[in-house]
C-alpha cells in the first residue's frame, strides 16, 4: 500500500491559519466546493475549478518536479481579453505556448507570434500580453501553491493580479499561497500586497518527509541498520536496508531507504542509481510502522515520483527476481603497460584524430590513465573550465608495485579459496591485512626518482594531492562513484608521498568497492590504477558537485544546472553529516537574468546568505554549460544518445593559484551522469 506524510497542514490551512514565518492567509472569496467538469474525458481547459476531481482532471507532474508528491496546472490570464483566466489540461499541452498558440490565437484574438518572440515577450516584458504561471498541489504538506517560472520578471502588480483570479475560480482559493520559485521572483514577492499569502520553498521542503531519489522497485530482506554499524554488519545484495541516514559508501543492495534526506548526488544515490536500484528519504523510518512490521521478512520496495509502497514477497519470487536482474558481468577495458613516462594531464587524451571520435579518444586514453585523468584531459583543454596544473603517472607504476612485491600470487590465493569467496567476514580481515601489507611495501626506486624530479621541477614546495584513476571508475556502464580514495603527500618529507601513493593504490582492494566488482562479475586482476597528480587544495571556500542538466526534469523542456555546493572543505556535500544541509538549487544560466531556484539552504552559514555569490555561480556555470557541450560528442547527443545527457561535475573555490587573489573556481573532474531512473 501507499504511504505519504499525514496532512499535517490540513487543519491549520482548514481554520485559515498562517504558516510559521508566512504571510497570514487571505480572505479571498473562493468557489463553493462543487464538482464543475462532467464526463470521461479530459477537457482541454477549464475556466474554473470546483473540487479535487476537476483538478486532476487537468493536473500532471510539474516538468521540474523538484518537491515530491506535487501536482500542478498550468494557468493563463489572458490581458488582451479582460484578463480571462484559464486553466489547462497540462498533460495535453506541457508548457504554455502549446496551449494559447492554439486556444488563444486570432478570430477576435490577436494572433499569437511564434514561440521565441512568445517567450521573450510574455515571461520578461512588462507589456506582456499573457500572465502565465502553475497551480501546485503538494500532497504531502497539503498545500496549494501558484508558482511562476523561476526565470519570469513578473512585477508584485501581475503577480497579484493572477493570484487573486486564481483564487475566485478555484475551490481552494482560501488556501491559496503564492510560492517564490526563484531568487529574484522572492524579491518581487516581499512586494506583494498582505492579502496575498507567501511560502517559501523551505517552509514546504520542511513538511515533506518522503524524497524520491533513484526509481523503480527491488526485492530482498527488510533489515534496520544505523550507518555506523555498517563498519561491522555486512550487508548482502539480497538486503533491503532502512539506516537513520546516508552512508559514505554501501556494497550492493536491492534497496535503500534513509531517515535522514540525502543529496541527489550523494555517493550512495550516484551508486544506486548505476544499480538501478531504488533509494528514497523518508522522514521517521526507522520508527515506521509499516516497514516495522516487515522487519526481517522478504518484501519488494517500490519507489515512485509521488509515492512509495511495500509488500511481503515469498522465497519463490525474491530467488527469481535477483536472478532475473543480476547484472550481465562486465569486462573492463585491458591494461596499456607500455607507457612508463609521466606525462602532464593536457596529453594525456589527444584530440581525436580524423575518422576517431571523442569517446573512443578517451577510452584509448583509459588503457594507460584511467578515466579520470583521460576526462580531466579534456578538460584541461577546455575554454572556460578552470583546472589545476596536473600530470598523470600512467598504470604501468600500479603493475610493478603489484608484481615486483607479490601481491598479484597473494590474491590469486585468496581468489582460489572456496572459504574467501562464501565467507564475507573471512574476505574483510584478508582484504584489510593485504591493505596494511601493500602501504609499508616498497616502490620501484627509478619511478621514486622520476616521480621526485617531475615534482621539484614543476611543482616546487607544493602538496600534492595523488587521486585515483582506474579502468573500473568515471566510465558510462560502470562508473563506481567513490569507489577509491585519494590521498595527499608533502615532497618536502619524501616518506609521506610514498605513503600517500600506496594508500591510494591499495584502495583498489577496500571491502566495498571488491563487492561491488564481484557483484558485477568483474574479474579482479584485471583493475589497474593510474594517479591524477595535481597541486592539494588547502584553503577551500566551497566545494560542491553539480549535474549540468536538470535531473528533475528528464523532458528536457525546463534546462537547468543542478548546483550543490557547501561552504568550506571539511564537509563534503556528497557525505555531510546528519543534521547537515547544503544549498541545492536550479540554476537556469541559459535564461535571462540566470536565476537560481534555491531547493534547500546551507546550515553552515547565516540565515539568508548563499555559499556561492552572483559572480562565483556565473563563473560555474560558464563551467558547467562548457563541460556539457564539450562531452557531448562522447556521450550525448553527438555520440548518438537522444535520452537524458547530463555530465556530473566535481568543483572547488580555492585560493590555489594566488592567495593575495578571491578565491577562484577549480573543476576537480567530471563523469557521466546517469539520471535518477524512469
Amino acid at each position: 500500500m501507499s504511504r505519504r506524510s499525514l496532512p499535517i497542514l490540513a487543519a491549520r490551512l482548514l481554520a485559515g491559519a498562517a504558516l510559521s514565518g508566512c504571510g497570514g492567509q487571505s480572505d479571498a472569496v473562493s468557489l463553493p466546493e462543487r464538482c464543475l467538469q462532467s464526463g470521461d474525458a479530459a477537457p482541454e481547459f477549464a475556466r474554473q475549478i470546483g473540487c479535487m476531481a476537476d483538478f486532476q482532471a487537468l493536473a500532471s507532474v510539474p516538468l521540474d518536479a523538484n518537491l515530491p508528491g506535487a501536482r500542478s496546472v498550468k494557468v493563463v490570464q489572458d490581458h488582451g481579453d479582460a484578463d480571462a483566466l484559464y486553466f489547462q489540461n497540462s498533460a495535453l499541452y506541457p508548457i504554455h505556448y502549446e496551449f494559447v498558440s492554439t486556444h488563444l490565437s486570432g478570430d477576435p484574438l490577436p494572433v499569437v507570434p511564434q514561440l521565441a518572440e512568445f517567450n521573450a515577450t510574455e515571461y520578461y516584458s512588462p507589456e506582456r500580453r499573457f500572465s502565465l504561471g502553475a497551480v501546485t498541489w503538494y500532497e504531502e504538506p497539503q498545500v496549494w501553491a501558484l508558482e511562476l517560472s523561476p526565470y519570469d520578471s513578473a512585477s508584485a502588480e501581475m503577480i497579484a493580479a493572477l493570484w487573486r483570479g486564481v483564487a475566485a475560480d478555484s475551490y481552494f482559493g482560501g488556501s491559496l499561497y503564492f510560492h517564490p520559485t526563484s531568487e529574484s521572483i522572492a524579491v518581487e514577492a516581499e512586494r506583494l500586497p498582505a492579502d496575498v499569502p507567501v511560502i517559501t520553498t523551505d517552509q514546504i521542503y520542511a513538511e515533506i518527509d518522503y524524497q524520491p531519489l533513484s526509481l523503480g522497485a527491488g526485492m530482498g530482506r527488510l533489515r534496520f541498520l544505523t550507518a555506523e554499524q555498517l563498519a561491522d554488519e555486512y550487508v548482502s545484495y539480497q538486503d533491503i536496508l532502512v539506516l537513520d541516514e546516508a552512508p559514505n559508501d554501501i556494497s550492493v543492495v536491492q534497496g535503500l531507504v534513509t531517515e535522514e534526506f540525502q543529496t541527489p548526488l550523494s555517493h550512495v544515490n550516484v551508486l544506486s542509481l548505476n544499480r538501478k536500484t531504488p533509494n528514497m528519504g523518508l522522514r521517521g523510518a526507522t520508527g515506521n510502522a509499516e516497514l516495522r512490521a516487515l522487519e526481517g521478512k522478504l518484501i519488494e520496495l517500490t519507489v515512485d515520483a509521488a509515492a512509495w509502497r511495500v509488500r511481503e514477497v515469498t522465497e519463490e519470487e525474491a530467488a527469481a527476481y535477483w536472478e532475473a536482474h543480476r547484472p550481465e558481468p562486465v569486462t573492463l577495458p585491458p591494461l596499456d603497460l607500455d607507457v612508463t613516462e609521466l606525462v602532464d594531464i593536457e596529453d594525456v587524451t589527444p584530440e581525436p584524430a580524423a575518422g576517431e571520435s571523442l569517446r573512443e579518444a578517451i577510452k584509448t586514453a583509459v588503457l594507460a590513465f584511467g578515466g579520470k585523468a583521460a576526462q580531466y584531459s579534456i578538460l584541461a583543454r577546455t575554454e572556460g573550465v578552470p583546472v589545476a596544473k596536473a600530470f598523470a603517472v600512467p598504470v604501468f607504476y600500479y603493475d610493478q608495485f603489484m608484481r615486483d612485491n607479490g601481491f598479484y600470487d597473494r590474491i590469486d590465493a585468496l581468489l582460489a579459496d572456496p572459504a574467501f569467496a562464501t565467507d564475507a567476514a573471512l574476505r574483510d580481515a584478508e582484504l584489510a591485512a593485504l591493505r596494511a601489507d601493500m602501504v609499508v611495501a616498497p616502490l620501484d626506486g627509478a619511478f621514486q626518482a622520476t616521480l621526485k624530479a617531475k615534482l621539484a621541477a614543476d611543482y616546487p614546495g607544493q602538496k600534492m594531492r595523488f587521486r585515483t584513476s582506474t579502468n573500473s571508475e568515471d566510465l558510462d556502464g560502470f562508473p563506481c562513484a567513490g569507489c577509491y580514495e585519494s590521498h595527499t603527500g608533502d615532497p618536502a618529507d619524501w616518506s609521506d608521498v610514498l605513503d600517500a601513493i600506496r594508500e591510494t593504490y591499495a584502495t583498489i582492494w577496500l571491502f566495498r568497492t571488491f563487492e561491488e566488482r564481484s557483484y558485477y562479475g568483474i574479474d579482479h586482476r584485471s583493475v589497474g590504477m593510474a594517479l591524477l597528480v595535481h597541486p592539494n587544495f588547502a584553503d577551500e571556500e566551497a566545494n560542491g558537485v553539480a549535474v549540468t542538466a536538470n535531473p528533475f526534469d528528464p523532458s528536457g523542456l525546463d534546462p537547468a544546472f543542478y548546483v550543490n555546493v557547501q561552504a568550506g572543505g571539511d564537509v563534503e556535500v556528497v557525505a555531510p553529516p546528519a543534521g547537515v544541509t547544503s544549498d541545492q538549487f536550479l540554476y537556469f544560466f541559459s535564461q535571462p537574468n540566470q536565476p537560481r531556484s534555491y531547493i534547500t539552504h546551507s546550515s553552515l552559514i547565516d540565515a539568508g546568505e548563499t555559499v556561492l555569490s552572483v559572480k562565483q555561480a556565473y563563473q560555474l556555470g560558464v563551467a558547467l554549460d562548457a563541460i556539457h557541450r564539450r562531452f557531448s560528442p562522447a556521450y550525448g547527443p553527438g555520440a548518438g544518445n537522444h535520452g537524458w545527457y547530463a555530465m556530473d561535475v566535481e568543483f572547488k573555490f580555492d585560493d590555489v593559484a594566488d592567495p593575495s587573489q578571491p578565491p577562484a573556481l577549480y573543476v576537480k573532474q567530471a563523469r557521466p551522469y546517469p539520471g535518477r531512473g524512469d
